[in-house]
């Protein structure tokens, strides 16, 4: 069901949960999830109180998309998987090259599509990669895999895992820079 709180318009969803929930879409959907049997009048004045925080996110959600279309709009999933084909390929080729530069062993290495990290290594030394990568510069996937590689030293970010990091990229706190700067605009790129 539809309802109009303000200048609101909100999907109302009742389900089995105990709480009252409020999600605010980056596309400007708001849907308000409530108890089966919970007055209507208590999800109006939850938005009320929440009306602040809901025009916030969705101004997020319009930055996220201004974002997405000035870096070249939101991905498809055909263009995704093409990327993550892409991304197999080139960023194992960067891990082999690398690893014995850093001196470490891995398990395995995947590939994924992941909206808020570019890379992870697992305690098991599993190297997990962002397939956005793709869109970075090479000397961006060189870093990030560098930086994955060297938890396999120091599962940390303490000052000994970052001298191992300088000792092989000398230039990273640049290449970190760059991923400050440019980086949500590429994740941006991903539907939420």
């Amino acid at each position: 069901m539809e309802i109009r709180v303000g200048s609101f318009e909100v999907e109302v969803l009742y389900s089995r949960r105990k709480t009252i929930g409020l999600t605010v879409f980056p596309d400007g959907r708001i849907v308000l999830r409530m108890p089966a049997g919970e007055p209507l009048e208590n999800g109006r004045r939850f938005i009320l109180e929440k009306e602040g925080w809901i025009r916030s996110k969705l101004q997020v959600g319009e930055e996220r998309l201004e974002d997405a279309e000035a870096a070249g709009g939101c991905l498809s999933d055909a263009e995704l998987r093409r990327m993550g084909d892409e991304a197999g390929k080139d960023l194992y080729r960067r891990v082999v090259h690398f690893l014995p530069i850093v001196g470490v062993s891995i398990g395995r290495v995947t590939i994924r599509c992941q909206k808020t990290r570019w890379g992870s290594c697992s305690s098991a030394g599993n190297i997990n990669l962002n397939c956005l990568l793709m869109l970075a510069p090479p000397e961006i996937r060189d870093y990030v895999v560098v930086h994955e590689l060297c938890h396999r030293l120091e599962m940390n970010h303490s000052p000994r895992f970052w001298k191992e990091v300088g000792r092989v990229l000398p230039d990273y706190r640049e290449r970190i820079a760059w991923l400050k700067e440019n980086g949500p605009a590429i994740m941006n790129r991903v539907r939420r």
